[in-house]
């Protein structure tokens, strides 16, 4: 390689440097090892809790050591970007008319964002570094199992929600990685603080987190809305309530998140879209299909689709107790009425909002 004019050996120290500057909030070095944590992959597949995921099943082997995707590879280099921005909790709004929608979609699709600010690290880790490397990044979109090495990387802890949390940050955190083939020096891995609290899991709607750190996929609200295809089970759509689109009950009961001085990020792309900020749910049912294409365009919520989102939205607002949303429900456009999957949807919503209708008391009348 060409010598380049203050070129040397890269140390961790220069990389989290260089990291903060491309605009990450954290940084931290795993070593490349067969981690204990990896190896549970494996029994989680099996019981079934990856649901219709089978791009799991097919890279497990690959997501089981980061050397099955890059044979070079001598460390991690993971990285945390924090997207929590100031406004309330979902659970915080008593308006069941609002739609929740989860935090990290309210803004631009952070695949694009990180992608961006991955390629401009590296950049510039090769402008600076007197070694030729290999490396590959990633954003939640290879088969990296980014919160172990996090973990190992000392970003925070996984915890019993099976989110990494920071003990200064709190878990509204994206993390992506950089497989790299540098020797350098690791960092210390974090220490589970989550002690005896549990209550993650007992706010869990559905019973989806089993035990501490065990999730059943096909159990919660985050898969039923999102990665989900088909219907949602008949036994869930209660437990929906007003989500239209993944769900953060087990980070926004974490005490981690809720503490005095918690991160929040003044990035612009993180901040909620318009349209997306305290949106209606019906306002969001009542637009075109065209118009929640350009609503979701360059979003992260654009994963689900119109199809899925309808579908969510119909439960939801089954779910709402709204008066007005039986008769905008009946009244659903031409499009969307002629889809099976949003037409069951809802059929079962308006029948649920008529069922509640006709279970209330009657006022009584005044005699004259």
């Amino acid at each position: 390689m060409e010598s380049v004019p203050g070129a040397r050996r890269l140390t961790t120290a220069d990389v989290k440097s260089e990291a903060t500057a491309a605009g990450f909030d954290l940084c931290g070095i795993a070593p490349v090892q067969s981690h204990r944590e990896l190896s549970f992959l494996h029994e989680w597949l099996a019981r079934g809790y990856a649901g219709e995921m089978q791009y799991m099943h097919r890279t497990a082997e690959r997501r089981a050591d980061v050397r099955a995707v890059m044979p070079s590879a001598r460390c991690v280099i993971s990285l945390g970007v924090v997207y929590n921005t100031d406004r309330p909790y979902s659970n915080e709004d008593h308006n069941s008319t609002r739609a929740a929608i989860a935090r990290y979609a309210w803004g631009d699709d952070y695949h694009l964002v990180i992608e961006k600010r991955l390629a401009q690290l590296i950049t510039r880790l090769r402008e600076i570094s007197k070694e030729e490397f290999e490396a590959r990044a990633y954003v939640d979109t290879g088969p990296v199992q980014e919160r172990v090495y996090a973990q190992h990387a000392g970003l925070g802890w996984i915890g019993k929600n099976t989110c990494l949390i920071n003990e200064d940050l709190g878990s509204w955190i994206f993390l992506s990685e950089i497989i790299c083939s540098l020797e350098l020096e690791p960092d210390a891995p974090a220490v589970d603080q989550c002690g005896s609290c549990a209550r993650c899991l007992e706010a869990c709607p559905t019973g989806a987190l089993l035990d501490a750190g065990v999730l059943d996929a096909t159990r919660c609200l985050s898969y039923l809305t999102i990665e989900l295809k088909g219907p949602i089970p008949g036994e869930h759509r209660d437990a929906v309530g007003k989500h239209a689109y993944g769900c953060d009950i087990c980070q926004e009961v974490c005490p981690w998140n809720i503490a005095p001085g918690i991160g929040k990020s003044p990035d612009h792309e993180w901040q909620p879209r318009p349209g997306l900020d305290a949106a209606e749910l019906l306002d969001l049912w009542n637009r075109s299909d065209d118009e929640l294409r350009l609503l979701l365009k360059g979003s992260a919520m654009k994963r689900a689709g119109v199809k899925r989102l309808r579908r969510n939205l119909a439960v939801a607002l089954g779910n709402s107790g709204d008066p007005a949303a039986a008769g905008a429900l009946v009244a659903s456009h031409e499009d969307t009425a002629r889809d099976p999957l949003v037409a069951e949807h809802v059929a079962w919503a308006v029948d649920k909002l008529r069922r509640s209708r006709a279970s209330e008391p009657e006022s009584e009348s005044t005699s004259g």
